[in-house]
């Protein structure tokens, strides 16, 4: 799987010279939390909407109401947006674009491809395909089948579902301790059920 299958196409994006009130109001028009800043159609900088909090001024401020919208209205984004950049491309793996996030303690990823910024994946993109690779969008009976961690024990769990004609609509293996695996899976069939009892029978441990 790789970034261009989960990132957002559509980007919003501001250049340096525009002003923290205008880019805060994107923000909250567009339900986003971050924007990339771009300039002559290259990616300069991203700015979120904590760097805005941070420089804005607190309720506490002596400033009046006029000094305060003045402010936010003549201070450019160039002043305040993150200028190291960490980015990936289309072609780069989710897993990959995970690491990079967590690594870095960031939120987002803008995708560039040819120099042009193409794309963004964020860590609710990364969330969901989480949630796809758990097949928690997958239809089907979910349960987890707990065993050793030895060759030979996919090609059963498969051959066992083959013979009740069972689909398999998502699987995902969790590696434990001590040699063994938990496998969650979700399968869909009139005959889940006698599978289940097979796979007990063969001495898998199964739960819910």
């Amino acid at each position: 799987m790789y970034v261009k299958q989960f990132m957002t196409s559509r980007v919003f994006t501001v250049s340096p010279e525009d002003n923290i009130a205008d880019t805060m109001a994107l923000m909250r028009e567009q339900k986003i939390n971050r924007l990339p800043v771009v300039e002559k159609g290259r990616l300069v900088g991203i700015v979120t909407d904590g760097d805005l909090r941070e420089v804005s001024p607190s309720p506490a401020t002596t400033l009046s109401i006029f000094e305060l919208n003045y402010l936010v209205g003549k201070t450019p984004i160039r002043e305040v947006a993150v200028k190291k950049v960490i980015t990936c491309t289309p072609d780069t793996k989710i897993e990959d674009a995970a690491l990079l996030m967590r690594e870095n303690g960031i939120g987002a990823l803008p995708v560039i491809e040819n120099g042009k910024l193409v794309g963004i994946v964020t860590e609710s993109d990364i969330f969901d395909t989480f949630l796809d690779i758990m097949g928690f969008r997958s239809p089907g009976h979910r349960f987890v089948i707990e065993t050793k961690d030895e060759v030979g024990v996919m090609v059963d769990l498969a051959s066992t579902m083959q013979e009740h004609d069972v689909n398999i609509t998502s699987l995902a293996v969790y590696h434990l301790r001590d040699n063994r695996v938990q496998i969650l899976a979700r399968l869909s069939g009139d005959r889940v059920d006698e599978v289940k009892a097979s796979l007990i029978a063969k001495g898998y441990e199964l739960s819910h």
